[in-house]
């Protein structure tokens, strides 16, 4: 970090340098630019995120991110309620909605299952997605997780939980590599895959 950055651009440095895709230089870079331009950059999004803060809430039913609670997809009276999606993070769920390859509900996990790293089940928003498998007239509940070892192993634990829900419990097709995360896929790898899904 440059000697001459005071301590309140040095604070700037460190919080952009937490965000994902962002190291050091990178933060440099962008503080660099939001301090070169704070009008048109700065400002605006000292206020945006201020708003976010104050504004943006977890879905009670569904743990997605909005303004209000339930979410305006779980408030949305057009889509399947018989339908539910599983997804790893909001990312993920944002995805989907941008390939527009699904019209029912989400369900937002939290993370996945990772021995590794220490998360167990309580962890994760597994008995509420059991719960309204159970409770809410749902057929069909669509895991939509990474191909990942984490990815697998907590998909096959979620079809385990869900056997007595008399649900039919599918994946995603493997048009999504191994290894891929929704939210880096393209619009049309994501949609395909929907189609294609199988039994879990």
């Amino acid at each position: 970090m440059a000697a001459s950055a005071g301590p309140e651009i040095e604070r700037l440095i460190a919080l952009l340098s937490k965000l994902p895709g962002l190291g050091p230089r990178s933060a440099r870079r962008a503080a660099l630019a939001l301090l070169k331009r704070r009008e048109q950059l700065l400002q605006p999004l000292a206020e945006a995120l201020a708003v976010a803060a104050e504004r943006v809430k977890t879905c009670s039913l569904c743990g997605s991110l909005d303004t209000q609670d339930p979410c305006a997809i779980c408030d949305d009276r057009s889509r399947d309620t018989t339908l539910v999606c599983v997804v790893e993070e909001v990312g993920a769920l944002w995805a989907m909605e941008r390939a527009s390859a699904f019209r029912g509900r989400y369900h937002v996990l939290g993370g996945l299952l990772s021995a590794l790293d220490g998360v167990g089940p309580e962890a994760l928003r597994v008995n509420s997605l059991v719960t309204r498998a159970m409770d809410e007239g749902v057929t069909e509940v669509i895991l939509a997780l990474p191909a990942t070892v984490d990815g697998q192993t907590t998909a096959h634990y979620l079809a385990e939980r869900l056997s007595n829900a008399h649900v039919s419990v599918t994946m995603l097709a493997r048009g999504v590599p191994v290894g891929g995360e929704l939210d880096w896929l393209d619009d049309g790898t994501i949609a395909q895959a929907m189609r294609a899904r199988r039994p879990a």
